[in-house]
């Protein structure tokens, strides 16, 4: 059984999708938002791998200016950072309030665990309207070391004084379960549409193509 859910932001409980008519503005096409997200996280995960830390705000401008000339688009600076202040706006995905103040009313403690920085991370919260629904908001970039690093997750288990097994990280990402599989910690895949599973390294024993799927079996888990 768990005693911490640890939530994942992007993409599991926020809707990155409402930046699509965004990037349909700036390259023709929404289909570049994703290339966008992608191309951030290798740089993320680049730096953490070369000892040369990158925050999440700042890999996020960086790979908006080499997407926009990879496609041969002018972007000033303006552009870039309107646009990566979009990431502080964006709304739940449909289910998730409605899933959160279920788990928020059972005995576990409820913690997002983001690569955003903590102020971004914060408003991403607020703005979502859910902020409330958890005991804390922990940022990787606390500890200089991002997800799937295993220190954000250890960071997690430490702050509610628990042991790492104790700790459920619930994400959209599959290299975030595989992260947080890896620190000795419990995982929860959400099945987004697109989001597969590694076939690689350890599997998490829960799996969903909802959060309020998710929540039904966490709460038979994990609330005995």
């Amino acid at each position: 059984m768990a005693r911490v859910l640890a939530f994942d932001v992007n993409e599991t409980l926020l809707d990155l999708s409402a930046l699509d008519p965004t990037f349909e503005a700036l390259f023709g096409t929404a289909t570049h938002r994703a290339q966008w997200f992608a191309q951030m996280l290798q740089l993320s995960f680049t730096g953490g791998l070369t000892g040369s830390y990158v925050n999440f705000t700042d890999a996020q401008r960086a790979a908006l200016r080499m997407l926009a000339q990879r496609e041969g688009v002018r972007l000033n600076d303006e552009q870039v950072e309107t646009t990566v202040a979009l990431m502080s706006s964006l709304p739940p995905h449909p289910e998730v309030p409605t899933a959160l103040a279920r788990l928020k009313a059972t005995p576990l403690r409820m913690v997002a665990l983001t690569n955003s920085v903590q102020g971004v991370a914060e408003r991403q919260l607020r703005n979502a309207g859910i902020r409330d629904l958890f005991d804390r908001v922990m940022s990787a970039d606390a500890v200089r070391r991002l997800k799937p690093a295993p220190e954000p997750y250890l960071a997690v288990a430490t702050a509610f004084d628990v042991d790492p097994g104790d700790v459920r990280l619930v994400a959209a990402h599959s290299w975030d379960v595989t992260g947080a599989l890896h620190a000795g910690c419990k995982a929860a895949f959400l099945q987004r549409p697109g989001a597969v599973l590694s076939p690689l390294g350890p599997r998490p024993d829960i799996v969903a193509d909802n959060l309020q799927e998710l929540t039904d079996l966490v709460i038979t888990r994990d609330c005995p």
